[in-house]
């Protein structure tokens, strides 16, 4: 059970484990334990000194994970900043002296604070060592630093230490910091605070045979900047996304997928828990009635011909069930695209349509500007000249605001 008496409160979340050389290391094995539990994917990650009171061996059987404790292991994919891009949230326990000293000052000479230069996530640090360490002035200065730069610290508690001593160096409770890294991933205060946001990026892969496709163009940008601005918002957002190049924005649940059935899949999964709906995703319009099991060697002539079939048209799908969410859709566009958005909007039974010509080399495709067109269902109409996708995420985000407001009034 977690810290919030409910299983599965880290379900999707990816949360580093760095741990050091105190002798509370042992500890941090409780605490995987209880992460995983939880539901989280648990990375963990040892200094030197805690691979001396717990041998990474403990950790991978835990967590199921390599427990790294080497800034060269895997030089050539750059593991610290990896290791930093995929933590949804970090928490380091035990947090000894020397390290809070690294953090504070900006070393990384090995891979703990390497990793931690890296993070751009929440952070939970878990001081532990002897009171005198802890009441030092240096060590107190430098865990003011982590906390002014919005780190949450935990503890240190009050009790029994190593040797024989008692007083303030205590790590906390398992369940304690288990409580606080649950805390740092609650959206922060918001506009949209306490509202769940579905956005859907990318485009999406039907299979011809293992090797070969047919999909639309979409690089993810701009399903990928209205997670983060929704996020951003104090929202709590999945994101499900086609193939993309893009790492996985933080403070958003991310669900990976190639195929349109999978992503019809995966929304319908997760609409329920959600206020409004953002449909960024190029979804394929077709894919093939049959998929080869094995690569056609291209002196067949199986590829010449290709029956194709429609994909479900997962927009039209939750407009016609009228859940009374907020739905947005995207229309991509090289001609007419006013009347065509126009259409869609209706026919999909859309709140907003975000029409945006694609036939330009400033805007659409793979680059970070577009041009839009919103169309609202009351008839509002709003033109936006070339800005950037993030700054047109949060023109959309201002009129998901409104059309939320005025079914509350």
């Amino acid at each position: 059970m977690d810290a919030d008496g409910r299983q599965g409160v880290l379900a999707g979340r990816h949360v580093l484990l760095g741990v050091s050389g105190g002798i509370a290391a042992y500890k941090a094995a409780a605490l995987a334990r209880a992460l995983v539990r939880a539901g989280a994917t648990v990375q963990p990650v040892l200094t030197a000194g805690a691979a001396e009171f717990v041998g990474p061996a403990t950790f991978e059987g835990l967590t199921g994970r390599p427990a790294y404790t080497g800034v060269f292991t895997d030089a050539h994919r750059i593991l610290h900043v990896r290791l930093a891009r995929e933590a949804d949230v970090a928490v380091f326990a035990p947090a000894t002296a020397n390290l809070l000293a690294k953090f504070s000052l900006g070393l990384a000479d090995d891979l703990v604070s390497s990793v931690f230069a890296c993070l751009t996530c929440p952070v939970v640090v878990a001081p532990a060592m002897h009171t005198e360490m802890w009441l030092h002035p240096a060590t107190q200065a430098n865990a003011e630093v982590l906390r002014v730069r919005g780190a949450r610290l935990v503890g240190p508690a009050e009790g029994e230490l190593a040797g024989g001593d008692s007083g303030p160096g205590r790590l906390a409770d398992v369940d304690d910091i288990l409580a606080a890294v649950v805390a740092a991933l609650r959206p922060p205060a918001g506009p949209l605070s306490g509202r769940g946001v579905l956005v859907t990026a990318g485009g999406t892969r039907e299979p011809l045979d293992p090797v070969r496709f047919i999909g639309n163009r979409s690089s993810g940008k701009m399903g990928y900047r209205l997670a983060e601005e929704a996020a951003r918002r104090g929202a709590v957002v999945d994101l499900v996304a086609g193939p993309t190049a893009l790492a996985d924005p933080p403070g958003v649940t991310v669900h990976h997928v190639e195929t349109a059935e999978e992503m019809r899949e995966a929304v319908l999964r997760l609409v329920d828990k959600a206020d409004v709906v953002l449909k960024a995703a190029a979804v394929a319009d077709f894919r093939p009635v049959t998929r080869a099991a094995e690569k056609v060697k291209k002196e067949s002539e199986r590829l010449l011909t290709v029956r194709l079939e429609r994909t479900p048209d997962i927009l039209a799908e939750l407009g016609r069930e009228g859940s009374g969410k907020v739905l947005v859709g995207f229309a991509a566009e090289t001609a007419l695209a006013e009347e065509h958005g126009r259409e869609k909007l209706h026919r999909k039974g859309l709140d907003l349509i975000v029409v945006n010509r694609v036939d330009a080399s400033d805007a659409g495709f793979d680059v970070d500007t577009n041009r839009a067109l919103l169309l609202s269902a009351d008839g509002e109409r709003t033109e936006v000249p070339l800005t950037t996708k993030a700054q047109l995420a949060a023109l959309i985000c201002d009129r998901v605001q409104a059309l939320l407001a005025g079914r509350s009034d």
